[in-house]
């Protein structure tokens, strides 16, 4: 069994795609999923299976979604080593309490274009810092991810990849709940 961490997009935000978290345990462990937890509303799971690769994962949970809740779903699972490897080389890795409140990880598990890649280094944000890696862009949000105008929609539609964003807390905690 491999454990693993599916991070769900755009699930509970403002009373929209409402998926109410002790169905989505039930409905994860209806696709024979094992040792299932969630942790918070925003659609984070941890669990195992002996199913060896996250695109199938990926596909098969949101499959079941679509099938219980009728919601197209955007879903990014990692191994327990991949999210670690991503904390890891966080380029903004700090002990200051403020500065952890200012980072986030924009997950993605496509290949960036390279066009597309080049004109959006260009870019500058005020009060916003990145960096990309394989599997992440860090983000260090100086006047917090709220105010950001580099946000997960903006990388979505500038890198034409799906996306989803995790602040430093949940990604601690989600590295933490796998042991």
């Amino acid at each position: 069994m491999i454990t693993y961490i599916a991070f769900l997009r755009g699930i509970n935000v403002s009373g929209k795609n409402k998926i109410p978290m002790i169905e989505l345990r039930e409905l994860c462990e209806n696709i024979k999923l094992q040792d299932v937890q969630t942790y918070i509303q925003s659609g984070n799971i941890v669990f195992k299976s002996v199913i060896k690769s996250t695109s199938e994962l990926e596909r098969l949970i949101a499959a079941a979604i679509l099938k219980r809740f009728d919601l197209e779903v955007p879903i990014i699972v990692k191994t327990v080593e991949q999210l670690s490897a991503i904390l890891n080389e966080n380029p903004f890795a700090s002990n200051d309490e403020n500065i952890k409140k200012q980072l986030y990880f924009v997950l993605i598990n496509e290949k960036l274009n390279i066009e597309a890649l080049s004109k959006f280094r260009a870019e500058v944000f005020t009060n916003e810092e990145f960096s990309i890696s394989d599997s992440c862009i860090y983000l260090k949000c100086s006047a917090g991810y709220g105010k950001a105008k580099l946000n997960n929609n903006l990388i979505e539609r500038k890198l034409k990849v799906r996306a989803t964003t995790r602040n430093y807390k949940t990604m601690n905690k989600l590295l933490e709940m796998v042991g």
